[in-house]
């Protein structure tokens, strides 16, 4: 039977979770996900929407996914499931303190009434832009943090190749 390999497009059906064993994503919902279908029903969502019924199709090195899942999908043959930890530095990295920043409200765009939570774009010199989390709203700051909402944990996650395109 063949397995996964460097360069190969694959589908997979994965549920991650955290250390504490709460589910941070899944490709597949319980019983019904978001669009209102049934995704335990054989044959998926049937909607044609990306509602998280269908498994994650990506290409192994292409970069679409994070090193320590691609890694684990190698070796992989289909119908195979292996659940992995990987850790922070094979996922989305460590926790970096200076890209947290605690701003003046008068710099934020006065259309915006800031809310703990809130996600925005920051447009950085170059132009381009990043996007960064709301974590604390004061009278007179906000604190915006530019790590990934993932950034310095460790994820297990669950895989089952479902094929090899």
């Amino acid at each position: 039977m063949a397995q996964a390999q460097q360069g190969d497009t694959v589908r997979v059906h994965y549920t991650g979770t955290l250390q504490d064993g709460s589910i941070f994503d899944s490709s597949e919902a319980a019983e019904q996900d978001s669009c209102g279908c049934d995704c335990s029903s054989s044959g998926g969502c049937g909607t044609g929407s990306d509602c998280g019924c269908e498994p994650l199709e990506f290409t192994i090195g292409g970069g679409n996914v994070i090193p320590g899942f691609e890694k684990a999908v190698l070796g992989l043959s289909v119908g195979e499931s292996i659940k992995v930890t990987i850790p922070a530095d094979e996922a989305y990295g460590p926790r970096h303190d200076q890209m947290v920043a605690v701003v003046d409200r008068s710099e934020l765009n006065g259309e915006i009434e800031p809310i703990e939570g809130q996600q925005l774009e920051v447009v950085l010199q170059d132009d381009s832009t990043m996007p960064v989390l709301i974590t604390e709203v004061t009278e007179t700051t906000v604190t915006l943090d530019a790590n990934h909402p993932l950034a310095g944990q460790d994820l297990t996650f669950d895989i089952k190749l479902v094929e090899i395109v």
